[in-house]
């Protein structure tokens, strides 16, 4: 009789440990510091295809995973138009989207991307997407240096993407 106490103290003990974490914002991911995944993406007509493997090419960058669908993809819309405004490329990924609803979504909110690929699953598995919206900052060599998960909001660019960006531009 002592199996259920161990295991409800277990799970105490594992639910304690994600609510002390650092940040409890912050989904872990094992691609920190590591090359960016160079899966094949499928091409958004009218946009400028997107290559994973042209991503070291000297300049930092983010990568977004998004759909028409997604809400969230809306709200962060137009703080990612304000930072391609300043200059820093982004890179977009449309997940599981139908490609006329992808399209119309730009054409009403705005296409500030570099490129667009397109993925029904295996890119958003290989960068280890939990679901859109999703950010990646790489760096000028290609590697991953941040993960963001949710909505790029002003807090979030202030507290955590911009500290990335920073990391990212000085390696």
């Amino acid at each position: 009789m002592i199996l259920p106490p161990a295991i409800f103290a277990a799970l105490a003990g594992l639910f304690a440990a994600g609510m002390l974490r650092d940040n409890p914002e912050e989904l872990p991911s094992a691609l920190i510091g590591q090359e960016a995944p160079t899966t094949a993406l499928g091409t958004l007509p009218g946009k400028p295809a997107f290559d994973p493997a042209n991503l070291a090419d000297g300049e930092v960058k983010l990568v977004n995973f998004w759909a028409s669908w997604c809400a969230p993809c809306r709200v962060e819309h137009p703080n990612l138009a304000a930072l391609a405004d300043e200059g820093l490329p982004i890179y977009g990924i449309n997940y599981k989207d139908d490609a006329e609803n992808a399209t119309d979504f730009l054409a009403e909110l705005g296409d500030f991307y570099t490129a667009v690929g397109t993925d029904d699953g295996p890119a958003a598995r290989d960068w280890g997407v939990y679901g859109v919206p999703e950010t990646f900052v790489v760096d000028g060599e290609g590697r991953i240096v941040a993960r963001m998960a949710g909505p790029v909001t002003q807090r979030a660019i202030t507290q955590r993407l911009q500290p990335a960006l920073d990391e990212a531009a000085s390696r």
